[in-house]
């Protein structure tokens, strides 16, 4: 389910009708960020944003839409995020991979770090033809594209399948220890783990 905008009115400022689904998405973010997307109401989204509640569904027509389209932000800072550690990054296939696992353990260590938001939204809705799990699921799957990637550039690597997949647990464990354990989590392996995963992959 997508959250497209519906027809913005003509005598409304295309600037000013902007920035008012910014507020909202960005109030709503940092809502459900913080207490969960199924403990937060609608009505607490237009009070901290400060707009009407016409204003909130002449953007997003459900609740459901607002968590989808919370969720596309999300995905769409988290990759944009990769992308600059690629950028910067060593361009050795090994070398990026680390700056890749350095850069989720800094995430999972921030002191403001409560959850991955794709796994937390998972946890709250059960069912599984909810559209915000959908997302989720394309976001692990996105995840295990780009790991795919980068263990498709390592060379010498035995079974490249089996590699992504233990790399993908492992930073999977590493955003959901994070939540509960803070700075001190096991994230703080998480460069060394993956370099034994590699090793342990290698042909000799």
């Amino acid at each position: 389910m997508s959250p497209a905008p519906r027809t913005r009115a003509s005598s409304e400022p295309q600037a000013q009708t902007e920035s008012v689904r910014d507020r909202i998405l960005s109030t709503a973010r940092e809502l459900f960020y913080k207490e969960g997307a199924r403990s937060v109401g609608v009505d607490t989204v237009v009070a901290q944003s400060g707009v009407a509640k016409t204003s909130l569904y002449r953007w997003f027509p459900s609740k459901d839409a607002l968590i989808v389209a919370v969720l596309e932000q999300e995905s769409k800072d988290r990759w944009a995020g990769w992308d600059r550690t690629a950028q910067k990054s060593d361009p050795e296939p090994r070398a990026r991979l680390r700056a890749h696992l350095a850069g989720i353990a800094r995430f999972v260590s921030h002191e403001k770090y409560r959850g991955c938001p794709f796994m937390n939204v998972t946890a709250e809705f059960a069912d599984p033809q909810h559209p915000a799990r959908a997302l989720a699921k394309k976001e692990m799957e996105e995840l295990r594209r780009r790991l795919r990637v980068l263990v498709d550039n390592i060379p010498g690597v035995r079974d490249p399948v089996q590699l992504t997949e233990h790399l993908l647990l492992l930073v999977d464990g590493a955003l959901s220890a994070g939540q509960g354990l803070g700075k001190d989590g096991p994230q703080q392996f998480l460069v060394t783990a993956g370099d034994a995963l590699v090793e342990a992959q290698l042909q000799k």
